[in-house]
């Protein structure tokens, strides 16, 4: 019975910080500045996310640094997330055969 309550007791912390914002504030009520720094969060929580792992994801670090390099390239360009992902193996993979 314990571990329900602490699961309950979890899933409504969780919870409650997520409905709030949909409760409270009206998407066409916020400032256009506030709206434009909204909209970036994600690209930063995943940017936050993944570089740790660019960093440890080979013994040599600069074959991680690389890959990511390449990665940041194909992006900035504008490809889909398949192509950056693939492009980055494939960096990594001519790297690894030298």
């Amino acid at each position: 019975m314990s571990l329900f309550l602490i699961i309950l007791g979890m899933a409504i912390v969780t919870y409650i910080p997520r409905m709030l914002p949909l409760v409270f504030i009206d998407a066409k009520k916020l400032p256009e500045w506030l709206q434009a720094i909204l909209r970036n969060v994600p690209y930063a929580a995943l940017g936050a996310l993944i570089f740790p792992g660019i960093l440890l994801a080979h013994d040599n670090l600069w074959f991680a640094i690389s890959g990511g390099i390449v990665a940041v390239i194909v992006a900035w360009f504008g490809a889909s997330l398949l192509l950056v992902v693939l492009a980055s193996i494939g960096t990594l993979l001519l790297l690894s055969l030298f």
